[in-house]
């Protein structure tokens, strides 16, 4: 059984890996499977998707999951894994703040000591309001949970673009005083805008990197403390079984099977 101990520990150490001068770089996991897989590689904690969690359950992205079948699969991927965990829980799984602070209360009972929490189209001052149950829920439990506040301004593309990077930074500092630990700012790439955000938010900066992201070095020499492959990697699973399923039934080949993973070192990832 996780301890209050054992969680401040490993919360305290999470917190440690978000520097610019080695950007703490995610993996994201969706199941036990895909956790263990990326810890066997090297990766000094585990973050969850919440798009890959939502469809391996069965459920769309977006607030659709219900929040104890989120739990458990936290609570199964903490227990699975030696490394600290952070989980993705969208908007935090709740129709207020008070239900947020519930979650978390039951994400720090799982196992893990990170949560993401996104604004998406919620008003600033609301999400604010979440954010600092969740910081309140973290207290009360005595543990330094890491609540990484997303900011979806350029994401979702919302206001003007000439004022956007103001907007963002303005959430950032509204986030970071009701509690947040982070900001995570998806859907930019852009070096200039990178440095822009790194040097305007006053925590660590969390971005989504993906095929058309610059490399770790560059992020971290930029100012970027984090970056997360979000929902890429199981995006990209998927598109290895759709491949293999079109080639079967459409010309009744199997090269898409070529670089599978060896039976054996996956099961043996999950053994013991």
């Amino acid at each position: 059984m996780t301890t209050t101990v054992d969680l401040v520990a490993k919360a305290t150490a999470f917190a440690a890996l978000h520097t610019p001068t080695a950007p703490l770089a995610l993996a994201n996991a969706w199941d036990v499977a895909s956790a263990r897989i990326v810890e066997a590689a090297g990766a000094p904690t585990v973050a969850t998707t919440s798009a890959g969690v939502a469809w391996s359950l069965g459920s769309p992205d977006g607030d659709a999951l219900a929040r104890d079948r989120a739990l458990d699969l936290i609570a199964r991927v903490a227990a699975a894994v030696s490394v600290p965990v952070t989980a993705d829980i969208e908007g935090g799984f709740g129709a207020d703040a008070a239900a947020v602070g519930e979650t978390v209360t039951g994400v720090l009972a799982a196992g893990a000591v990170g949560v993401n929490i996104e604004d998406g189209d919620r008003s600033p001052a609301e999400h604010a309001e979440r954010l600092a149950a969740a910081r309140a829920a973290a207290d009360a439990a005595g543990v330094p949970l890491f609540v990484n506040a997303r900011v979806d301004t350029y994401l979702r593309g919302l206001g003007a673009p000439e004022s956007r990077l103001e907007e963002t930074l303005a959430r950032a500092a509204a986030y970071l005083a009701a509690g947040a630990s982070g900001i995570f700012v998806p859907g930019v790439t852009d070096p200039a805008l990178l440095a822009q955000l790194a040097k305007g938010i006053d925590a660590p900066l969390n971005v989504l990197a993906g095929p058309d992201a610059p490399p770790v070095a560059e992020l971290g020499a930029l100012g970027v403390a984090r970056l997360s492959l979000g929902s890429w990697v199981a995006e990209a699973a998927y598109a290895v079984a759709r491949r293999a399923a079109e080639e079967l039934y459409s010309g009744g080949t199997y090269a898409s099977l070529a670089h599978s993973l060896p039976y054996g070192e996956v099961n043996g990832l999950l053994k013991g």
